[in-house]
């Protein structure tokens, strides 16, 4: 226990600081569909020029060239076209950056941990907090060269990252990998340039509270009727005041329908998103805007009801409900999700299981759900973990992220707090202490299941130890220094407990000290040593006495 790491407290999660619906624009008319193709593309394009730009301006780029930038792309577009072009490609460039930093902390961890190894002699085996040295010769000799690549990678990254540059493919890096890989896809050429086009379309445009209906460039009335702002260029295509065209589709917004219309019809910010799903065929717009994070409850008021703890698996979520006291009540719950597939039917998997998850929590009235605190971002990498190939696709499977936000988001809609607690230890110590007291003959209890009550205590303040010190006047030792787990600079607590005389600890009365002398054992192996045996010459008889 000397080696264990700080846990930290828990805390109560903040609840999101923004909200994104969507809904399907149908009855499109093929004059509608011919508008939004001539609008995305042409707006994509001066996107794309607008992040060649960016890109090239690197560190050097000030106010002045957002400012020179963003008037050339008014006169092919809008004032307002152009800002929400100029604000995107910033948002990518900052992006990239970031991404451009975890690569950069990613490589220096593999190359220190590759240096670590080939250090050490060939065989030797790690500890808890280090790795060890390679298995074999082959295997060492293999690292070298790994650790050579790295290297130049990594001085290519530095070079990149201190002149400034990144490297963004609008439409995504792997649909553009996806050309040259069309027969795995299952992809035509067209039907991959299609995807390709409806990639790098912009048909997005940032709210303005004030304006009518909080959009001035997108616009969506409380009665669902959808215009958009045409560029100077294509504004011979309106069919309506002012260089507007006006879909023949009318919208609505199920979920949030109601919170959306009363922001619209109070003229505050709403930013929309119009895009093409090529693999349906579909037209969707997506609503989103601001709100201020919702106040996050005390820790204790968030408890009073009890906790559901979850442990967070590549495949389900574990979760068990625990009273105020810890101990955990009724059966555990299994939510699962299928995360194969691609990303909306994963987002959609993991959705459905939260759905159940707060469904279950507002039917046993708790307020309060446990989680992990986890991030995997330092632990994916091949080079802490070796061969371990089934352990990585394990962790990478987890959608940590994904959850966490979906989870927070959804939670806050439902009243429900989210505390997150430190992961450590929590799987070891829930299969160490609880694991094999709730299994019985017709229940079998889970590693995860374990866990989900070992991170509900830890939220709770408890100790995940089910035995804790009992009242003071209980103890043993009545006033003395007992408790389960006694520190490590406790004077004695490695020796045994005072031996106290007396009727309660039944052994000899008090006064035996005295007496003790004078007693001879019953048996001649529990005889002292120093005591010395005496035999009378005579028998001594009655008469004689």
């Amino acid at each position: 226990m000397a080696d264990r790491r700080p846990i930290s407290a828990p805390f109560v999660a903040l609840g999101p600081s923004g909200v994104a619906v969507r809904t399907r624009l149908k009855d499109l008319t093929p004059e509608d569909e011919k508008v939004l193709r001539l609008v995305g593309a042409h707006l994509g394009s001066l996107a794309s020029k607008d992040l060649k730009a960016r890109c090239m301006d690197g560190l050097e780029h000030s106010t002045e060239s957002w400012a020179a930038r963003k008037r050339g792309l008014t006169a092919e577009s809008s004032s307002r076209w152009a800002g929400s072009i100029t604000r995107a490609t910033h948002d990518q460039w900052a992006l990239a950056r970031r991404g451009q930093a975890a690569h950069v902390q990613s490589l220096e961890a593999g190359i220190t941990t590759i240096r670590h190894r080939l250090s050490l002699p060939v065989g030797q085996k790690g500890t808890k907090r280090a790795p060890g040295g390679y298995r074999c010769a082959h295997e060492w000799f293999h690292k070298t060269r790994r650790l050579h690549v790295l290297e130049d990678r990594l001085d290519q990254v530095r070079a990149d990252r201190e002149a400034g540059r990144v490297r963004v493919v609008r439409g995504g890096k792997r649909l553009l990998g996806t050309r040259h890989h069309l027969d795995p896809a299952q992809l035509t050429e067209v039907e991959w340039r299609e995807r390709w086009e409806a990639g790098r379309w912009f048909l997005q445009a940032d709210g303005e509270s004030g304006k009518r209906f909080g959009n001035e460039t997108i616009r969506i009335t409380p009665e669902g009727e959808v215009s958009i702002k045409l560029p100077a260029p294509l504004a011979e295509s309106s069919n309506a005041k002012y260089g507007r065209y006006v879909l023949a589709a009318q919208v609505g917004f199920p979920h949030r329908g109601q919170e959306w219309a009363d922001r619209v019809e109070a003229n505050r910010a709403v930013a929309y998103r119009i895009h093409y799903d090529t693999g349906r065929g579909r037209w969707y717009a997506d609503a989103s805007w601001q709100i201020p994070p919702a106040k996050s409850i005390p820790l204790e008021a968030a408890l009073a009801g009890g906790v559901i703890g979850v442990d967070t698996n590549a495949g389900h979520l574990a979760a068990w409900r625990l009273d105020t006291h810890g101990n955990p009540t009724g059966r555990p719950r299994r939510f699962s999700y299928d995360l194969s597939g691609n990303a909306q039917h994963r987002d959609a998997q993991v959705r459905h299981a939260l759905t159940r998850l707060l469904h279950w929590a507002r039917s046993c009235g708790v307020k309060a759900i446990a989680v992990e605190d986890l991030d995997f971002q330092a632990e994916k990498t091949r080079e802490k973990h070796g061969r371990k190939r089934r352990f990585r696709q394990l962790i990478s499977g987890m959608p940590t992220g994904r959850l966490r936000a979906r989870l927070a988001s959804m939670a806050d809609a439902t009243g429900i707090a989210i505390i997150a607690v430190d992961p450590a230890y929590t799987s070891k110590w829930g299969a160490q202490h609880w694991q094999k007291p709730l299994a019985g003959p017709t229940r079998k209890t889970t590693r995860h299941d374990a866990a989900s009550i070992a991170i509900g205590r830890r939220a709770q303040g408890h100790p995940i130890r089910r035995r804790t010190t009992p009242p003071r006047a209980h103890r043993s030792d009545v006033h003395g220094h007992r408790t389960v787990q006694a520190d490590r600079r406790a004077p004695g607590r490695e020796g045994p407990r005072p031996s106290i005389p007396g009727p309660r600890t039944r052994s000899v009365p008090p006064d035996a000290a005295s007496t003790r002398a004078t007693r001879t054992s019953k048996t001649v192996r529990g005889v002292r040593s120093d005591q010395i045996w005496v035999q009378d010459s005579l028998l001594l008889t009655d008469e004689e006495r």
